[in-house]
């Protein structure tokens, strides 16, 4: 029986990766650093800023990276105020709370930034937990996010489902014993299965997700 969905947040309940990317492209270029949409993708979507930091910035004082990428974050939140929850996702919101079910969001972005995206969606308020990885010793590809996630809830691994856009979120959800559904927002179908995902969809109007979960309620 399903008693619970865990939510990542940028790419899944809203897709914001355009204004990351735009931003990220702004502040590169006054490095010197040009980036394409592959590179993004693979170094810098759903990674903590640590990472981006170490992995794209190591040219630059730990202290000076961290400062780029604060800056960063705070042109997002300048410029993110206006957004819109993904198609589907106000429809599998009653349904949850029809059957009941426990939520969380569990994110790599910072603190300020998910406030700020809960709030603009008019979301602060629907979920029953929101874990930041940032503030747990290890984010997003551990395991460690979605076992918080899990842990604050008391559901059981087996009892929960996650809905991940990118491969490190899927497999810090699957690592964790969660199943997975895959939002094609970022990432292709095929990329999102090979990382784990049980199966993919573009939004959360797809009617073999609904299908899926009719199924996990009554089974």
């Amino acid at each position: 029986m399903l008693n619970a969905i865990l939510f990542d947040l940028d790419g899944t309940l809203v897709n914001t990766d355009i204004l990351h990317f735009a931003i990220w492209q702004e502040l590169l270029r006054e490095q010197g650093i040009t980036i394409d949409r592959a590179f993004y993708n693979e170094y810098m979507v759903g990674h903590r800023n640590e990472a981006i930091v170490r992995d794209v910035l190591g040219h630059l004082p730990q202290e000076a990276g961290m400062k780029l990428a604060h800056r960063k974050e705070a042109l997002f939140r300048e410029r993110g105020g206006q957004m819109t929850r993904l198609e589907g996702l106000d429809e599998l919101l009653r349904w949850r709370s029809h059957h009941h079910l426990a939520t969380a969001v569990v994110t790599n972005a910072p603190r300020d930034n998910a406030e700020m995206m809960l709030t603009a969606l008019d979301l602060g308020h629907s979920f029953d937990t929101v874990v930041i990885s940032e503030e747990l010793p290890q984010g997003k590809p551990h395991p460690l996010p979605y076992q918080t996630a899990l842990e604050r809830l008391s559901v059981p691994a087996e009892t929960a489902i996650a809905f991940e856009d990118t491969p490190l979120g899927i497999r810090s959800a699957v690592g964790a014993g969660v199943v997975t559904i895959g939002m094609a927002t970022t990432h292709s179908p095929d990329v999102l299965q090979d990382a784990g995902a049980k199966f993919a969809i573009a939004d959360f109007r797809r009617e073999k997700l609904w299908q899926w979960l009719e199924a996990r309620v009554t089974s």
